[in-house]
């Protein structure tokens, strides 16, 4: 499913590239989403990148996590937790897409200059459902600089919301925040009693 999101993702996006109409048709508009109930927009911007680097980032990440979570899900669906593996990602991709424009919408639902574009939210979400349940494995900031995964959750969150507050930058970090937070609680609305997973990985370190 990672693989198919990744090509899915990026053709639309490459496509979007030389295609202004296009890209202004799919892309998140608070203003035509509230106003003009194109609530479609609400999915197709996550599909959508401003450029081929904001492209590339989000599809990295999302291969480098993707995977991992696929297959911590199917772990889930072995022991019996879920029944669906696919269904589960997919729902936590794209819930978590829709949970993180609710913010954007809400300021600026009467900004009609207002847009966005990327994957981010969901991305995050799916980095965030790994951290969960691997928050000692090591992400590596930078590529180079190893940081417990937990640590880097904490920092990323925090970062967020201070360059929400700011707002002084193009990059939706409110979108950014909500999915983080959104991947991060979902194993525990698959399963309440997967939060004790998470402890006990927690206190593995003490």
């Amino acid at each position: 499913m990672t693989i198919l999101l990744i090509i899915i993702t990026s053709i639309i996006s490459i496509i979007a590239f030389n295609r202004r109409e296009l890209f202004d048709k799919l892309q998140l508009n608070p203003y035509a989403v509230y106003h003009k109930k194109e609530w479609y927009r609400i999915i197709s911007h996550g599909f959508l990148h401003a450029d081929w680097m904001h492209l590339f980032i989000n599809m990295f990440v999302l291969f480098s996590f993707g995977g991992a979570v696929e297959n911590i899900f199917k772990q889930l669906e072995f022991e019996g937790i879920i029944k669906s593996p696919v269904l589960s990602y997919v729902i936590l991709y794209f819930a978590s897409m829709i949970f993180a424009t609710i913010t954007s919408i809400k300021k600026q639902k009467d900004n009609y200059w207002y847009n966005s574009v990327g994957a981010s939210g969901a991305v995050s979400a799916v980095v965030f459902t790994s951290i969960f349940f691997h928050p000692w494995t090591n992400l590596y900031f930078y590529a180079v600089i190893p940081i417990p995964g937990i640590v880097f959750g904490i920092l990323y969150l925090a970062y967020s919301h201070y360059m929400s507050k700011r707002g002084k930058d193009n990059t939706n970090h409110d979108a950014h925040f909500i999915g983080a937070v959104f991947g991060f609680l979902f194993p525990i609305m698959l399963e309440p009693k997967l939060i004790h997973v998470f402890l006990d990985q927690i206190l593995t370190i003490f």
